[in-house]
């Protein structure tokens, strides 16, 4: 039986309304990865949504779970019409109260739509490869947190007013947060599979000479130390996320991280 096949959501797993959750990716192709894998695992069927190529977002999610926007080579502060229709957009989930989880730049765009700055350091270093994550006290108190987490970034973000910080960094302060109870923004990528992670560090590698930047074997060498506890945060956040579970008291992250 194909990976696929195992994948596809049957009647005994399929969410209680079978609403699709809406993903917004941002070049040709690109994946959902991991974050797919487990939102498929867990009942949900994908509507794949890809803006750079003309495809258009909703108007509501009403027939939608709720929204997840990844990650992609562009800025939020770029002035392509796509990017600028996009942020906009992030109004429609925001208006309705849906789940909504920004990965990275989706979540850099959700700091624009809520009137934050997006922008580098003012000493250039970047965030590529594996850095340590401190949750804040609001954090620790909503679920477990990965010691380390992966990172391929160049540009941060403030806390946009009103948002809950969740999770800090040491280059980049503000890496998780939680906006008016369904809204999320992560800075760092928990969703990269194994074949996905080695794609980037082919692909970007002429970043791994940037300040602070760290070389493709660091990339794969952390994977093997710190991607269990990663995963492991990722399954239960979504559930957070997508069905407003409480997480667990006592989690496995906790004993593996």
């Amino acid at each position: 039986m194909s990976r696929l096949r195992k994948m596809m959501p049957t009647e005994q797993n399929l969410n209680r309304d079978g609403r699709p959750i809406l993903i917004v990716l941002h070049q040709e192709r690109s994946s959902p990865g991991r974050v797919g894998q487990l939102l498929v695992e867990k009942g949900y069927r994908l509507d794949i949504r890809r803006p750079v190529l003309g495809q258009p977002l909703p108007t509501t999610l009403e027939d939608h779970a709720g929204a997840v926007v990844f990650g992609g080579p562009m800025s939020a502060n770029d002035p392509d019409d796509f990017v600028k229709k996009e942020i906009d957009w992030i109004d429609v989930p925001l208006r309705e109260k849906r789940p909504y989880l920004g990965i990275c730049l989706g979540a850099q765009m959700l700091v624009r739509h809520l009137g934050g700055k997006v922008q580098s350091n003012a000493d250039g270093s970047t965030e590529i490869g594996w850095y340590p994550l401190h949750p804040t006290e609001k954090g620790r108190l909503l679920m477990h947190w990965p010691k380390m987490v992966y990172h391929f970034h160049r540009e941060g973000f403030e806390l946009p007013r009103g948002a809950d910080l969740l999770a800090e960094g040491d280059a980049y302060p503000n890496q998780a947060f939680r906006y008016d109870g369904n809204a999320w923004g992560l800075q760092f990528h928990a969703e990269l599979t194994r074949v996905m992670m080695h794609r980037w560090v082919v692909h970007g590698a002429h970043r791994f000479i940037l300040p602070n930047a760290q070389q493709g074997r660091e990339h794969l060498e952390g994977r093997m130390l710190f991607d269990a506890p990663l995963k492991a945060w990722l399954t239960e956040f979504l559930d957070i996320v997508f069905e407003g579970k409480t997480a667990k008291a006592t989690s496995s992250i906790a004993l593996r991280a």
